[in-house]
């Protein structure tokens, strides 16, 4: 079940359906909004698949990819499959990311949140710190 807010801000969206699949980095599912799907994939799209490492790219990317819908009472029904591979028991966490919401196992989420902490400082440096110059600030 969605949270109230969280409905209320994907309402321009719902009627669009989303795209709900494995994560890249991390055990837990991202889901998309059909429009952010559909321009991730006009990129992935313009890869050459004469190209091996793309080839195993898109297929890795898209494997267990489920067009999903939200139901009348905000319900998200995550397929098995999807279940089993970000390891969800009882509890989960949706997790705002930009442009789409990660669905974790809340044991999980908490474990990546307590192992990011200590490297979060770097971390924030190297990806914000750098972009000095290019925004005209230096």
């Amino acid at each position: 079940m969605l949270p109230a807010a969280l409905k209320k801000q994907l309402s321009p969206v719902l009627q669009n359906g989303f795209v709900l699949k494995r994560a890249v980095f991390q055990p837990c599912l991202e889901l998309y909004p059909m429009e952010e799907w559909e321009a991730l994939m006009q990129r992935i799209n313009k890869l050459n698949r004469f190209k091996k490492k793309n080839n195993d790219f898109i297929r890795r990317f898209t494997a267990g990819v489920k067009v999903v819908e939200i139901d009348a009472t905000g319900r998200l029904l995550i397929p098995k499959d999807l279940v089993v591979f970000a390891d969800i028991s009882k509890e989960i966490v949706l997790s705002a990311a930009v442009n789409i919401v990660e669905i974790w196992d809340k044991d999980k989420y908490e474990q990546a949140i307590d192992d990011a902490t200590v490297d979060f400082a770097d971390l924030a440096e190297e990806v914000m710190g750098q972009d000095d110059e290019a925004h005209g600030l230096s």
